[in-house]
């Protein structure tokens, strides 16, 4: 399974914002990388850049590559909505990304690691696929022997508030959640203008 290894840092300051979560080299360097700095004058933007690096922002955003991404647009374009809308949805509702917002894993990487080493089940079933679509009613749980897992008791007691993601349902006691439904646009945080996405995909 390929996933982006490289410099976390670096992409975050290209897109001019810490889209990995909070990271203290982002803080002290919010500018574009290169040699030259922050003293080089950029030139401004065109249409086709914009589009395309709102659709890298949202690639690496979720940890997801590009066959992935184009096969998640063409499905988001057939279903019924608005389709900028509904891919955010898709990519809210994969395994990984709920196992992050529930918060057993602190990070999206931690999280699709914790789901390839089986650690974590849907609906009982024992799930190492970090891709793996949700639908509203499925149950992600952390498997009973890892429950006691230092990174995952760790995270669990650290992670924030998941009642402010209303399509997800936590059970501390159980160490289980609910994927409730799909998010409204509007309660998914992410700072993603997706249309410029579906200008990009329709060209």
């Amino acid at each position: 399974m390929a996933r982006y290894t490289g410099p976390k840092t670096k992409k975050s300051r290209a897109f001019g914002e810490s889209i990995y979560g909070f990271d203290k080299a982002f803080e002290k360097r919010k500018y574009a990388p290169g040699q030259h700095g922050n003293s080089r004058r950029r030139k401004q933007k065109s249409d086709y850049a914009l589009q395309l690096m709102e659709k890298q922002k949202a690639k690496y955003t979720y940890g997801v590559l590009e066959r992935q991404f184009r096969n998640l647009f063409e499905r988001a374009n057939s279903k019924k909505g608005v389709t900028g809308e509904v891919l955010l949805q898709f990519l809210e509702a994969r395994l990984d990304n709920t196992v992050f917002r529930l918060g057993i894993a602190p990070t999206r990487r931690a999280a699709r690691q914790l789901v390839s080493h089986k650690h974590v089940m849907v609906n009982g079933v024992v799930t190492n696929v970090p891709s793996t679509a949700l639908r509203p009613g499925d149950v992600i749980s952390v498997r009973g022997r890892s429950q006691g897992m230092e990174a995952i008791v760790d995270s669990v007691k650290n992670k924030s508030d998941v009642r402010k993601f209303g399509w997800l349902e936590w059970n501390p006691d159980k160490m289980e959640g609910v994927f409730l439904a799909y998010p409204e646009r509007t309660n998914i945080p992410e700072n993603i203008n997706e249309q410029l996405i579906v200008e990009l995909y329709s060209k």
